[in-house]
């Protein structure tokens, strides 16, 4: 059994605010050791479980967080950019049965600590056939067409909640309830490792590819907080402007979806001016 761990940071235990995220602040030292200790209790527990290989995929900012030297020996850890898929690297591997969301955190627009997707305050709003879609749904619509089940999430109680609409028989595990959107009641490290275990070694029962299973068309609309990111989008091709502060497209495949959704980011990156946004 191949699990796939897809391991962001913002939903890791003992993360609240923006330094803690952030590549080379003090914070963000500290912190990376407590997404280390969320990953690795999923690696054991997965194992536990009776999963062979664990492949686990860095998925926050540089997506060079996790301290390999600290990593369990028992997975191997893809890390770095760029990635075709992003978040999801990996999951097209056929020997794959089953993938994990671990330090996952709410979508844009929605309460929970450090919501966002994929871009930390410029996308205002993501849905999906007319459906709110934040970076689990996202992901799990690529997962799904791929035939691989969610099977475990871990974040804050609003990540949590939001996996219950795009993954309602996976394992979820909760390691802070928010408060705002940089404050939380946090669990120390070593409660959460133990919950993340346990889960995650129930959660290898769920394993198992399956055939891929998709909708049968993806419409998407992306709100922005500002004019120039909209226009800045829509010079995608296929991509229109369909409001001020909106824009939005259609991909046959979930896979095409996300890839276009990266570059739509890119282009709205691009367009960002310091201290005006």
């Amino acid at each position: 059994m191949k699990i796939l761990i897809s391991a962001d940071m913002e939903g890791a235990t003992g993360v609240t605010w923006p330094a803690d995220v952030k590549p080379g602040t003090e914070q963000w030292q500290r912190c990376r050791r407590m997404f280390n200790s969320d990953v690795n209790a999923a690696i054991a527990g997965f194992c536990a479980g009776g999963a062979t290989q664990v492949l686990v995929n860095e998925a926050h900012a540089t997506m060079r967080n996790l301290l390999l030297e600290e990593l369990d020996e028992r997975a191997v850890l893809l890390t770095g950019r760029h990635k075709e898929l992003s978040m999801l690297e990996g999951i097209a591997d056929p020997d794959v049965d089953a993938v994990a969301f671990v330090g996952y955190h709410a979508g844009a627009g929605a309460e929970g600590v450090l919501a966002h997707t994929f871009l930390a305050n410029s996308i205002t709003g993501v849905w999906v056939n007319e459906q709110p879609a934040g970076e689990g749904r996202l992901n799990a619509l690529v997962a799904s067409e791929c035939g691989v089940p969610v099977v475990l999430v871990t974040g804050d109680d609003r990540a949590c909640a939001e996996a219950a609409g795009y993954a309602p028989a996976a394992e979820r595990v909760v390691v802070k309830e928010c408060s705002s959107r940089y404050a939380a009641r946090c669990q120390p490290p070593a409660i959460t490792a133990e919950a993340i275990m346990a889960a995650a070694r129930r959660a290898a029962g769920l394993a198992g590819r399956g055939p891929g299973v998709s909708e049968a068309d993806y419409h998407v609309r992306v709100e922005v907080d500002a004019a120039q990111l909209a226009q800045a989008a829509a010079i995608v091709p296929g991509v229109t402007r369909t409001a001020v502060r909106g824009v939005s497209y259609h991909s046959p495949t979930a896979i095409e979806m996300i890839r276009c959704f990266k570059v739509v980011c890119t282009m709205i990156t691009a367009a960002i001016e310091e201290s005006y946004g």
